[in-house]
C-alpha cells in the first residue's frame, strides 16, 4: 500500500528555469538517478525522492534555492524528461496543472512497457488517484493541488511527489509518497510531515479519526445522510453550522453512493463528486450524530529544511542532513561531469545545506 512520507512548504517563485539551466538539470538528474539505480537499486532511488530532506538536497544541486516552490515542478519535470532518455526501469507519470490530468493515461502506458498486467495497472492508476485525494479532500489543510507526479519502477513500486498551493499566503506545500513503507491510505499514512507552519487542518486519516471515517461510509451506505438532508428541508429553522452542514447539491452524490456501497474510507474518497465539503459534511454529521471525533491535528512534525539552530520549531537533525549531503556528494562524485563542474555543486550543497 501507500506510505506518505512529508510535507515541505515553499514560498511560490513565478518564472520559468531558462533553457540552459534545464538542459543542464536534466543532465545532472538523469545521472545521479542512473547511478544511484545501478549501485542501489530501483527501491532505493524511490526511497530517496520520497524524503524531503534528500529531495530537497537533489532540488539544490540541480540549480535550485532551497525555498524556492520550482524545487518541486522543474526538479520533478527536469527527472521525468531525463528518465525518458534512460533505460533505468523507472518512469515518471503526471506533472504541473493539466499535465497531471493525463497521470491516469501516462501510468498505463509506463505499466504496459513494464509488461504489467492490467490488474496491476488499474491498482496503480488507483494509488495515485487516492494519494491525490487523500491530500486535497482528507487531509484540509488550506493547500490546492497543482501539481502531481507518479514515480513508477518496473518492479511495481511507486513513488508520489505532488505539491499544493495556498494562495492567500503564496506557498506552496510539498506531499510525498512511497509504496513500501505502510499499510493504509487513510490511517496514519505518514512517516514524515515537514512544515515550518502549521494550520487548522481537517485530518481525516489520523488514527483519533478512525471511528468517524467509519461512520461517515456507514451514513452513506444506510441512506442516513440523504435522509437528513430531506428533514432539513422540512425544518423552516435549524441551527447547524452551515459551513460544514449538509446542502442540496450533496443529494445527487448521497444517492449514487447509496446505490455504490462503499466498503470502506478509501472507496468513500475515490467516488467521483466526493470532495471536501462532502467531507466535512460527513465529518460533522458522524461526530454530532454518533459522538465520533473529527481531528484537527496537523499533520505536519519536522520543519521544511532542516531545522533551526534556536531550535525552533524543532533543533537541527543533524544526522539526516548529513545523510542526505553525503550520500550526494558521492553520488556526485561517480558522474562523468568534469572537476570544475562537480566543485561547484559541492559548493552549492555547501551552501544551501549548512
Amino acid at each position: 500500500m501507500a506510505g506518505h512520507t512529508g510535507y515541505a512548504e515553499l514560498p511560490l517563485h513565478p518564472g520559468n528555469a531558462p533553457p540552459w539551466l534545464f538542459k543542464r538539470m536534466k543532465k545532472l538528474a538523469g545521472a545521479i538517478a542512473e547511478i544511484i539505480v545501478n549501485e542501489y537499486g530501483s527501491k532505493e532511488f524511490l526511497t530517496r525522492l520520497s524524503d524531503p530532506y534528500w529531495f530537497q538536497a537533489f532540488s539544490c544541486v540541480l540549480g535550485f534555492d532551497w525555498h524556492s516552490s520550482g524545487t518541486t515542478t522543474v526538479t520533478m519535470g527536469a527527472l521525468k524528461e531525463a528518465l525518458e532518455q534512460r533505460d533505468l526501469g523507472i518512469k515518471v507519470a503526471g506533472g504541473k496543472g493539466k499535465t497531471a490530468l493525463n497521470t491516469p493515461k501516462e501510468i498505463g502506458e509506463i505499466a504496459e512497457e513494464f509488461g504489467a498486467s492490467n490488474r496491476k495497472s488499474k491498482e496503480l492508476i488507483r494509488a495515485s488517484k487516492l494519494s491525490a485525494k487523500v491530500d486535497s479532500a482528507a487531509v484540509q489543510d488550506g493547500f490546492t493541488l497543482y501539481h502531481h507526479t507518479f514515480v513508477l519502477s518496473e518492479k511495481a513500486d511507486w513513488a508520489v511527489v505532488q505539491q499544493g498551493m495556498n494562495t492567500e499566503t503564496r506557498k506552496a506545500r510539498r506531499y510525498h509518497w512511497l509504496s513500501f513503507k505502510l499499510n493504509s491510505f487513510v490511517n496514519e499514512p505518514h512517516t514524515a510531515v515537514c512544515s515550518d507552519i502549521r494550520t487548522k487542518t481537517l485530518n481525516m486519516v489520523a488514527k483519533e479519526a478512525e471511528e468517524n471515517r467509519k461512520l461517515s461510509v456507514s451514513l452513506v451506505r444506510e441512506g442516513e445522510a440523504l435522509q437528513l438532508i430531506k428533514e432539513k428541508e422540512n425544518v423552516k429553522i435549524l441551527n447547524m453550522p452551515s459551513s460544514h452542514w449538509f446542502d442540496t447539491r450533496h443529494y445527487k452524490t448521497l444517492e449514487e453512493l447509496e446505490n455504490f456501497q462503499p466498503e470502506n474510507y478509501e472507496e468513500l474518497l475515490l467516488f467521483r463528486g466526493v470532495g471536501p465539503a462532502m467531507v466535512r459534511a460527513l465529518a460533522l454529521t458522524s461526530e454530532l450524530i454518533y459522538g465520533a471525533k473529527r481531528s484537527w491535528r496537523d499533520p505536519a512534525k519536522y520543519s521544511f529544511a532542516f531545522g533551526g539552530k534556536d531550535g525552533v520549531p524543532y533543533p537541527v537533525a543533524r544526522e539526516r542532513m548529513d545523510s542526505a549531503t553525503n550520500f550526494l556528494e558521492e553520488v556526485v562524485r561517480q558522474t562523468d561531469l568534469n572537476n570544475w563542474e562537480k566543485k561547484k555543486i559541492f559548493h552549492k550543497l555547501k551552501n544551501h545545506l549548512s
